[in-house]
């Protein structure tokens, strides 16, 4: 192959969208590749901190020194939560307009929807497990909700 056809057949590759071309014959093997090999990065994840016996962590110690009425206002609240299995934006009623889909003291069937928990623009439908008596939504509407975060507190019928 002469270097005009070389340059001819370079060409056509820039032109193009390939990004690799090969070319085998008894006499030659031509190999003409563009753009860059695949940067590959690896990040070490964090090391893990180890204490002393005896050494509080911060979490515990700020734990301990919490008032006693923060610990107590959990204990308050009776009755079973519906978590949030997704993370998202919690939704009370379908839509801005609509009514909610449950209120404070609603009786709800097993299957009847409780609100919508939306991820990536998909809508995710949070249905009760079993019947029961709404006693607390925990959530404002379009407020945003982590995994395992409450979203109701239920009294088991």
């Amino acid at each position: 192959m002469d270097i005009k056809d070389l340059k001819l057949l370079i060409k056509l590759v820039t032109e193009t969208d390939i990004t690799e071309f090969e070319m085998d014959n008894s006499d030659e093997k031509i190999i003409i590749k563009r753009g860059h090999k695949p940067e590959y990065i690896t990040v070490a994840a964090p090391a893990v901190q180890q204490y002393a016996a005896g050494y509080q962590t911060p979490q515990a110690v700020a734990t301990a020194q919490a008032p006693a009425a923060v610990s107590a206002a959990p204990a308050a609240e009776a009755g079973d939560t519906v978590n949030s299995p997704i993370v998202g934006t919690f939704y009370a009623a379908p839509g801005p307009d609509s009514d909610p889909y449950v209120s404070v003291g609603q009786i709800v069937e097993k299957g009847q929807v409780l609100c919508i928990v939306e991820a990536m623009k998909l809508m995710n439908e949070i249905e009760s497990e079993c019947k029961c008596k709404i006693l607390k939504i925990c959530k404002d509407n379009a407020q945003a909700v982590e995994f395992g975060d409450p979203l109701f507190v239920i009294q088991k019928l």
